[in-house]
This record gives C-alpha cells, sequence and structure tokens, in this order.
C-alpha cells in the first residue's frame, strides 16, 4: 500500500471507531488504528488489512472502555 492509501485507511478507519467509541478520545483512536496497521503492514497479503485493523484496535477500544463502564 502506498502512503496515501494508507492514511485513507487510517482515516476511515478512526472514523468508524471514533463514532462507535464517543467517550474515547480521538487521539487514543488514532493511535490504535495506526498500532495495528503498523504490526500488519509488513504482511504479504493486503486485502484484509483494513478489517484486521479495525477489529484489532476495536478489541483494545472494548477492553478499556467497558471496564470503565464497569467501574460506574
Amino acid at each position: 500500500m502506498d502512503d496515501t492509501e494508507k492514511h485513507d485507511t487510517i482515516a476511515k478507519v478512526t472514523d468508524r471507531l471514533a463514532a462507535r467509541y464517543p467517550d474515547a478520545p480521538r487521539p487514543l483512536v488514532t493511535q490504535l488504528v495506526t498500532e495495528e496497521y503498523e504490526t500488519l503492514d509488513a504482511g504479504r497479503i493486503r486485502t484484509y488489512i483494513p478489517t484486521l485493523v479495525e477489529r484489532g484496535a476495536r478489541n483494545k477500544l472494548d477492553r478499556e472502555f467497558s471496564a470503565q463502564a464497569t467501574e460506574i
């Protein structure tokens, strides 16, 4: 993926997750999405990277923000 595709993927996934987790600070969502992307960027099969990035970041957000919801 070139840089434009990378940034587009990160932006789209960030937008979806920021809407799903309105209590999560957007910079945190962006950071998690970017970290997930960087982890998968070296893979040979590129087709599922956006889906896998979103799933990985969503799992991290679920753990963090579900724990906060149960503490309240």
